[in-house]
């Protein structure tokens, strides 16, 4: 596929997603908004990939569940919290903004792929 046959979007194009924490970990649901949806981030979504855009954040384990009764993937990312809600000096010790950090990554889809939008969004003629 050449880059002429894709898109520029963000995660929260094809995507809606919660995140939170346990103790010193988070975890961050990702939720597609439809079955095209789901497959994408099935094939693109890795722990790797998210590892990779949490960098700064020093993850030491991650690991990734599908839930395809959802349409979604939950990501675990251990250690991340700096100590957790009660001991971490970081603004949002509770991971509660981590999902809305990911949803804003870059992504490319293929063109015809904009079916995997946000049905409640009007796509630009």
């Amino acid at each position: 596929m050449t880059p002429a046959n894709k898109i520029q979007g963000m995660l929260s194009d094809i995507a809606h997603g919660r995140s939170g924490d346990k103790g010193n970990h988070a975890n961050i649901a990702v939720i597609a908004y439809n079955p095209q949806g789901y497959e994408w981030l099935k094939a693109n979504l890795t722990v790797e990939v998210v590892c990779q855009y949490f960098r700064e954040r020093k993850i030491h384990r991650a690991e990734r569940y599908e839930a395809p009764n959802l349409l979604g993937l939950n990501f675990m990312l251990y250690d991340v919290l700096e100590g957790g809600a009660s001991r971490s000096l970081l603004i949002d010790t509770q991971g509660k903004s981590l999902a809305y950090h990911l949803l804003q990554m870059p992504i490319e889809i293929p063109d015809e792929a904009l079916k995997l939008r946000n049905p409640q969004e009007k796509i630009p003629s």
